[in-house]
């Protein structure tokens, strides 16, 4: 029941937005600010929509439901500010966790996706990792484990948060309700959420087809395992 709720969010989230903004006006400002900022801040929250619902919000602003650029400016903030949160949270936490081999506080094959994608793309994964669902609101929290110097991070939490805000945002705007999406408005969301997974499959792939090593735990990776200064 709650999977089928879920799918039925993504699917119609243009119908929803559009009945949140009749309902509540400038308040699904505040909605959409608050489900950007935990899918970004809070690393118990990758579940939440991001790229479809940007797209879907922009979309609606193209009809002059919203304005797409307060619209744009309120989530690039909410996007930064949801990183920074999830950095200091990594950072403090850290130390406190790592240290037990189970935990329920989080999922420890998503960190080992995310801190093995830190050893592929280094420092930029802070803003490569935005177009990426799960290891979005994993990445910060491994920089912040690793002790990343706060101003290199933010240079690039703010760089990847305006890209990614403005691709789907402004995407959602300019080509949202051209009426072939828009009468197909559930496919292009699933196809959105398909090429967002995409890297995540192939990675599994990868490793699916190399040889088993053992797993002695989860280990920091290289290039955060110490203090970048």
């Amino acid at each position: 029941m709650v999977i089928e709720s879920f799918i039925n969010l993504f699917l119609h989230l243009d119908v929803y937005l559009a009945a949140l903004t009749e309902s509540y006006g400038v308040l699904v400002y505040l909605i959409l600010f608050i489900i950007i900022f935990a899918e970004t801040g809070l690393v118990v929250a990758p579940f939440l929509p991001g790229d479809s619902l940007l797209f879907a919000a922009g979309a609606l602003a193209a009809i002059g439901s919203l304005n797409v650029i307060f619209l744009a400016v309120l989530l690039m903030f909410a996007a930064i500010l949801g990183d920074s949160l999830n950095y200091a949270i990594g950072k403090y936490l850290g130390p406190r966790v790592f240290h037990k081999e189970r935990g329920w506080f989080f999922n420890k094959k998503h960190l080992q996706l995310t801190q093995d994608y830190y050893e592929k793309h280094g420092s930029m994964t802070i803003v490569l990792a935005r177009f990426i669902p799960i290891i979005r609101t994993f990445a910060p929290f491994v920089a912040g484990i690793g002790s990343m110097r706060y101003s290199k991070f933010l240079a690039y939490n703010i760089a990847g948060g305006i890209a990614w805000i403005a691709l789907f945002v402004f995407g959602g705007y300019f080509f949202g309700n051209i009426p072939l999406v828009k009468d197909n408005f559930g496919l292009v969301i699933i196809a959105i959420i398909l090429i967002s997974i995409l890297p995540i499959v192939i990675r599994v792939i990868i490793n699916m087809t190399r040889p088993k090593i053992s797993n002695r735990g989860l280990s920091l990776p290289r290039n955060l395992g110490h203090r970048d200064v």
